[in-house]
């Protein structure tokens, strides 16, 4: 008897979501537990097991909308040997050595969703693809580069062209993008967003990271990283401004006994915003590992819906990749995001003699309705504070 495939709730605010693609195609055998489709909705991306062994059967295509509890396929009876090969391929002769693996089966599990797909529309195979994703995965930004060079480079039976030719690619945005679009433009729409800027003398946190990182990593094993001191330093600066980590909601304001901080995350399918539960209560090693396991799961495609859910205030980032200065934008429906940047040596004045320093401009995007810009300034002023004496974060002082 048949065993049908649904749409699982993967998200109590999630009811519908898009089959991006079938990790197995109709025919071929699957055993139970193993992805078997990809979902996602405008919060994540996500693969759904096989509720049980058998041969697959498709019955919406990948492309389409579904909604929690849709049927999209059915699990036919029948034993499974190997779940990569189609149930009804013909046994090879007795005398025939079993054939190699087909390259191309493992280079389309090596290769991104929208990666597979963006190949798909230009006729490119993402086995000839050289990835630079993590462990080699064919990643979009890969596709279009051999699509650059495709066009680029002439055929050897004819000349080359004078003149260059001038084209364009046009893509379907993804729900998730989608859904990213909309969130930005509602925060800006519905806050009143002030931006306010200090910067940090990294000089002592640096020096700290240098005497202890390898021990830190014998001990903790991971790498003692710069977030874990912002993490505390808002963590310290939300308790004095507890404003900073409200929110709100109608007419009331909600103010939360806890600091749950979302850490921006740059992934090929869009900014994501994982969170770190209780994140004032964590030690540096606590966040170190947090950090690194979901920003692992969401670079993966492996992130929940629980995952993204939530967030008090955000931290993001944009130093790593080289950005000097910037306005976050607001994680509605939080009313604070602090943003890191790039670790750059300037001279400033320090007891009355010009020093070079490693310094980063901080920067405290907030929602004007709920916080006054004193509020704002001593938040951020806390957390640089934080920052350039980093023992008052171990001793909490």
């Amino acid at each position: 008897m048949s065993v049908e495939i649904k749409v699982p709730s993967v998200g109590e605010s999630v009811s519908e979501g898009v089959l991006s693609r079938w990790v197995r195609k109709a025919g071929q055998g699957v055993k139970a537990g193993e992805p078997v489709f990809e979902l996602e909705t405008d919060k994540a991306s996500q693969e759904i097991a096989s509720p049980a062994e058998g041969t697959l059967e498709v019955i919406v295509q990948e492309g389409q909308k579904v909604m929690v509890g849709q049927v999209v396929g059915k699990i036919l009876p029948g034993k499974v040997t190997s779940s990569a090969a189609p149930a009804n391929a013909p046994a090879a002769p007795a005398n025939t050595p079993a054939p190699a693996p087909v390259a191309k089966a493992s280079s389309v599990q090596a290769a991104s969703p929208s990666a597979r797909q963006m190949a798909d529309e230009h006729g490119l195979d993402t086995s000839k693809i050289s990835g630079t994703g993590r462990d080699g995965r064919v990643i979009k930004e890969d596709v279009q580069a051999a699509i650059g060079s495709t066009k680029s480079a002439p055929a050897s039976s004819e000349p080359a062209k004078v003149s260059p030719t001038r084209s364009e690619t046009r893509t379907r945005m993804s729900t998730l993008r989608q859904r990213i679009a909309e969130r930005l433009l509602s925060a800006q729409q519905n806050a009143a967003i002030l931006t306010t800027f200090n910067e940090a003398d990294m000089s002592a946190v640096m020096a700290l990271r240098a005497k202890y990182k390898d021990s830190f990593q014998k001990k903790h094993g991971v790498g003692l990283g710069f977030m874990g001191f912002f993490v505390k330093a808002v963590a310290e600066a939300a308790r004095v401004f507890p404003a900073v980590n409200a929110r709100i909601e109608g007419s009331d304001v909600v103010t939360p006994n806890y600091l749950d901080v979302g850490v921006a995350v740059s992934t090929e399918k869009g900014l994501m915003v994982p969170v770190l539960r209780d994140a004032d209560k964590m030690t540096f090693a606590q966040i170190e590992k947090g950090i690194v396991e979901l920003a692992v799961k969401a670079r993966d495609g492996k992130i929940s819906v629980a995952d993204l859910q939530g967030g008090t205030f955000t931290i993001t980032n944009g130093g790593v990749f080289g950005s000097l200065l910037s306005t976050p934008i607001l994680n509605p429906p939080q009313s604070g995001i602090l943003g890191m940047h790039t670790i750059q040596k300037r001279p400033v004045v320090v007891d009355d003699q010009i020093a070079i320093r490693p310094m980063m401009y901080l920067a405290l995007s907030y929602d004007h309705r709920l916080i006054d810009g004193r509020e704002a300034v001593g938040f951020l002023v806390r957390v640089k504070e934080c920052i350039e004496n980093p023992e008052r974060l171990m001793l909490e002082v």
